[in-house]
């Protein structure tokens, strides 16, 4: 059974679902009108926004006081305090542990943040090893940072599985390494043409049953 190297970010954990509700309660705080939360989903971007770059915008937008150092540091740590694994995920990948696929974590990022949420949520008990962009010193959809994941686990890349929402730092990468994967569709169309997944679902533990319906 094969090497399963899956992103963090609305893949495993649902950070897009997190971010929403800080940022429903964070407008709620500043007095902001309700509408405003498409707005601010918006220009986060799915977290591709610098963090920097974001409290600028919000301070411009309602011309805050405080200082973007205070801001910066609420959206590191506010989001993440709304997430949590979910049960069904947990069980999908203690199934695939226990069919024999090895589960790696492979994430853009500061390694004390997704440290931290993958310890926090419990996620840690189920994958076999992480590996976070910032530590490894090179980001997706670079391959070496998919070669680092195996070479954690002393596992060979070649055969392994790439699974993930991004179209260019997961499904990208896989391409670039000639390695199957599996597309988190999340409601989008695909739409590039230099590349395409193996295989495209829903959500992760409809993934996690594709790469065992494939290596039976």
């Amino acid at each position: 059974m094969p090497l399963v190297l899956i992103a963090l970010d609305d893949t495993l954990l649902d950070r897009s679902g997190a971010f929403r509700l800080w940022a429903k309660g964070f407008l709620d705080e500043i007095g902001a009108p309700p509408d405003d939360l498409d707005w601010l989903l918006s220009v986060d971007a799915d977290g591709l926004t610098s963090r920097w770059d974001l409290a600028d915008l919000i301070r411009d937008r309602y011309r805050l006081a405080v200082p973007s150092i205070d801001l910066v540091d609420e959206l590191h740590e506010g989001p993440p305090a709304y997430e949590k694994l979910d049960p069904m995920v947990g069980c999908a990948l203690q199934i695939a542990g226990d069919a024999g696929l090895v589960p790696v974590v492979v994430t853009n990022g500061r390694a004390e943040i997704q440290d931290s949420r993958i310890r926090r949520t419990g996620l840690d008990r189920y994958v076999a090893d992480w590996v976070i962009s910032e530590r490894a010193g090179v980001s997706k959809p670079n391959p070496r940072i998919f070669a680092m994941a195996a070479q954690r686990v002393r596992m060979r890349l070649g055969g392994a599985w790439v699974v993930g929402d991004s179209p260019e730092a997961d499904i990208g990468g896989a391409a670039a390494m000639g390695l199957p994967s599996v597309w988190l569709h999340r409601g989008r169309e695909w739409v590039d043409n230099r590349f395409a997944p193996t295989k495209i679902v829903g959500n992760v533990i409809q993934g996690i049953s594709a790469i065992m319906a494939a290596a039976r």
